[in-house]
């Protein structure tokens, strides 16, 4: 009697150290396989709301029940773009964040570690429009996102199609913005109608990290305002950034094409720097502070077109890399003073012998008020590394 007293004591005790261990064992096989920004109009699933409206966002309607061919259940989102710049910005987007309008400032956000993709349907309304870029994370704050990644530009057909955004070894405890997507003005100039639909996390056990692949060339920085080969975004305005006005979209006898780049400097220290440039980055605004860019590595020159409005503009400096910060260019090459003719001319910087393993700082110029003392206007094309 006594040892089966004691049987049943010491089988009390383990009851809860099984259960545990059982609990345990079930969480594991029942881990989360996806996990869904958007599937459907008011599907309890849904865990992020696009209420991030970013630039333009007067140019921005969006419909999130549109029943007009979703790609599966009751309903897609429609993004209808116009184009016109209501906020003097030249591009626009949508963050899904949580909690909704968070840009950092709260607690929020979910832990999706063990997720490793992010897939996302779309599809344009009549084929050929152009998402500059889609994104994950990247929101800063008092309450940061753990990563960001990036992918992009994105050219639609009008059929649904299937992306795969490889989230593979990134930090992914903290997320609050779950999706994004931007475009711009000069990659669509007649607007764009697009549909998004089945926005979700998943977990793929065959997913492996997606190593920096060298790109092939030509690889363009710039070729055509409304081209899906644009790679880097003008965004990196420098000195008196102020004095400096940008068309990417000029058709003022444009060297190939239907469009060139017109940069107008005005010269009257708006910043009271006594210069002014602009960087060409990936992302945008990337001054070192974000893992982006490309592997130029194949490339041995970057060459462009140039010229100016009167002839006689100087611009001291086009430049290649020589961005610093976490996450620093690899190299950097540089030609200059350049002083620019009436005519269209080729320019080119050699590359031979550098590192270009790594390159956020596509291209740059910069220009000073002591050699423009009455501005200079000129005009860029076929930028692109060969």
């Amino acid at each position: 009697m006594k040892k089966l007293v004691m049987f049943l004591a010491v089988l009390a005790l383990a009851m809860p150290i099984i259960a545990m261990a059982e609990e345990k064992a079930t969480e594991a096989t029942t881990a989360p396989k996806e996990f869904v920004v958007y599937s459907d109009k008011g599907a309890r699933i849904n865990h992020y709301i696009p209420s991030g409206w970013m630039g333009d966002y007067g140019d921005i309607k969006m419909n999130d029940q549109a029943a007009d061919n979703p790609h599966s259940g009751a309903t897609s989102i429609q993004f209808v773009y116009n184009a016109k710049k209501s906020q003097n910005q030249g591009w626009a987007g949508v963050y899904w964040q949580n909690p909704a309008n968070n840009w950092g400032n709260k607690k929020g956000g979910f832990d999706l570690s063990g997720m490793n993709k992010l897939t996302f349907w779309a599809r344009g309304a009549k084929g050929g429009e152009v998402i500059q870029k889609v994104m994950i994370g990247g929101i800063k704050g008092t309450y940061p996102d753990t990563s960001v990644v990036e992918m992009g530009p994105i050219e639609l057909t009008d059929a649904w199609k299937e992306y795969t955004v490889n989230l593979s070894g990134k930090d992914l405890s903290y997320i609050n913005g779950g999706f994004g997507w931007t475009t711009t003005a000069d990659l669509n100039p007649d607007g764009a109608t697009f549909y998004i639909d089945d926005i979700k996390f998943e977990s793929d056990p065959a997913l492996k990290p997606e190593g920096k692949k060298q790109e092939a060339v030509p690889f363009y920085v710039y070729s055509d305002r409304s081209s899906a080969k644009n790679h880097f975004i003008p965004s990196g305005w420098m000195g008196d950034y102020g004095d400096i006005k940008y068309d990417g979209s000029s058709k003022e006898d444009p060297y190939l094409g239907d469009t060139c780049i017109k940069i107008a400097y005005n010269g009257q220290k708006a910043q009271s720097a006594g210069w002014a440039g602009i960087f060409w980055q990936n992302p945008a605004n990337n001054w070192g502070t974000i893992d982006g860019g490309f592997d130029l590595s194949k490339a041995t020159k970057l060459s462009f077109w140039a010229r100016g409005a009167k002839g006689g503009e100087r611009v001291e400096e086009f430049k290649v890399g020589g961005i610093m910060g976490e996450f620093s260019d690899s190299d950097s090459a540089v030609i200059g003073p350049v002083m620019l003719e009436k005519e269209w001319k080729q320019y080119s910087i050699d590359l031979k012998g550098k590192d270009m393993s790594y390159i956020i700082g596509g291209f740059c110029w910069s220009a000073n008020v002591d050699n423009n003392p009455e501005g200079a206007t000129f005009y860029l094309d076929e930028i692109k590394y060969e």
